[in-house]
């Protein structure tokens, strides 16, 4: 078996376990172990690009098949998908594409269907143009985006939704935050110089740098020594918010994977006490692998942040991080398998659990205390909408205005959409931020 088969293979069978409900994370590091980085690199690419394209790709293909194939054979439609996203949207010879995706159908086991996919891809070559003008008509094909997700974009940013569709299907930057405690950002851009690496400040962050071209990250300089982490420049915003100081006690309220943790006690190594808590014990290891790499501590605790009861002793927080489970609608350029797996009615359930959230951390706020609400969300039933509902039944809650030059005003908070234009000029993730702070007098 050829390299450029094994690796249409590969993305063959990571796109259909993604397609039948495993998540993107859980399949990917099989599906590129062992590879070159050359093969990596490419396998990487379908898997993705497999998936950003996913309701195109199986529009086109519902046109070049005289019936669907069996369920058994997924692993043969996903490799035809991937056939047609090279065709179609890489810069691969079309016959070395079509080869090399006939040969990686006898890897799978499946030489029948070899002849099926050279004759498909060959009509595809033919009919190209009239295939891709039929997909104008089908709004979920030419944005490649779930119809439901598409009409709730367009309800809550009329102006602005083709503009999010569009970047949510292209690869995202590269992002670093810098370790405070073991130097600055201008110190290791200049390392990163040293070692040939391109790469630039983030705006509106203090130690955000942008990656110009793709790394290993573990190749970087100072990796090992947690010189820095890679994090988002919006996820960045998180602890400068929070207006940390001294002596404080801190929660972070789902706090995996840890980069808005370490980020934390990066920004103020003073604090009294920073706990996390976190639901699920393997998700907690990954908070705590980061921190070990970070040569960071904090108290790690496995529990539910809806029932404090069951571990919180008692002692008040000056701060709260609520970085609440969302949609994820915000970060999908990063994680396209979301595109697939969220449905309509998550985002009730989701808003239902926020709200929960929000209910049960408030109490363990002090007077005068601060709480951030955060999510990766473009969807304003989670984010303005949530904060203002919390607002209103919650006497002691106080939304403090966040001054700032990213993102737009909306509702308590500021919205950030991961589009290049206008007030969101920065290359971020869409993140939504709002600050809450107790009225002094509990009984207001």
């Amino acid at each position: 078996m050829t390299a450029d088969a094994s690796s249409r293979e590969r993305a063959a069978r990571a796109l259909a376990a993604v397609s039948q409900g495993a998540s993107l994370s859980s399949v990917l590091p099989a599906a590129l172990e062992g590879l070159t980085a050359q093969d990596r690199g490419f396998t990487h690419e379908l898997i993705y690009g497999g998936l950003r394209q996913y309701q195109r790709l199986e529009a086109i293909l519902a046109g070049l098949l005289r019936q669907p194939l069996k369920p058994r054979d997924r692993d043969i439609h996903c490799l035809l998908l991937l056939g047609l996203y090279q065709l179609s949207a890489l810069e691969v010879k079309p016959y070395a594409a079509v080869h090399a995706t006939v040969e990686a159908a006898r890897a799978l086991g499946k030489a029948w269907a070899a002849k099926l996919i050279n004759g498909v891809l060959r009509n595809y070559q033919r009919r190209a143009s009239e295939l891709e003008a039929q997909l104008q008509g089908d709004p979920s094909a030419r944005y490649s985006h779930p119809a439901w997700l598409l009409a709730r974009l367009q309800q809550d940013w009329p102006h602005d939704w083709e503009a999010i569709v569009e970047a949510n299907n292209r690869q995202p930057p590269l992002s670093l935050r810098v370790n405070a405690r073991h130097g600055d950002r201008a110190g290791y851009l200049e390392r990163l110089a040293a070692a040939g690496i391109q790469a630039a400040p983030l705006a509106h962050t203090s130690h955000g740098i942008r990656l110009e071209q793709t790394a290993t990250i573990d190749r970087l300089p100072g990796y090992a020594e947690g010189d820095f982490s890679v994090q988002d420049g919006a996820a960045q915003l998180a602890a400068p918010l929070l207006g940390l100081a001294p002596g404080q006690r801190v929660l972070d309220a789902c706090a995996a994977p840890g980069g808005k943790t370490a980020h934390l006690l990066e920004t103020e190594p003073a604090l009294q006490e920073l706990v996390a808590v976190e639901l699920e014990s393997d998700r907690l290891q990954r908070v705590r692998d980061n921190l070990d790499r970070l040569r960071l501590q904090a108290r790690l605790v496995q529990g539910d942040v809806g029932r404090p009861q069951d571990w919180w002793d008692g002692a008040p927080f000056d701060r709260i991080l609520l970085d609440a489970p969302c949609s994820a609608t915000g970060v999908i350029r990063r994680h396209p398998d979301i595109k697939l797996h969220r449905r309509p009615a998550d985002i009730d359930r989701l808003t239902r659990l926020q709200a929960g959230l929000l209910d049960a951390v408030w109490p363990l706020l002090r007077p005068g205390g601060r709480l951030l609400y955060v999510t990766c969300s473009v969807l304003r039933a989670e984010n303005a909408l949530q904060v203002d509902a919390f607002v209103q039944r919650c006497a002691t809650a106080r939304p403090a205005p966040i001054a700032a030059d990213w993102g737009r005003a909306d509702g308590a908070g500021r919205q950030l959409l991961p589009i290049v234009n206008g007030v969101d000029a920065a290359p971020m993730d869409g993140f939504y931020y709002a600050c809450l702070e107790k009225a002094m007098d509990e009984a207001a």
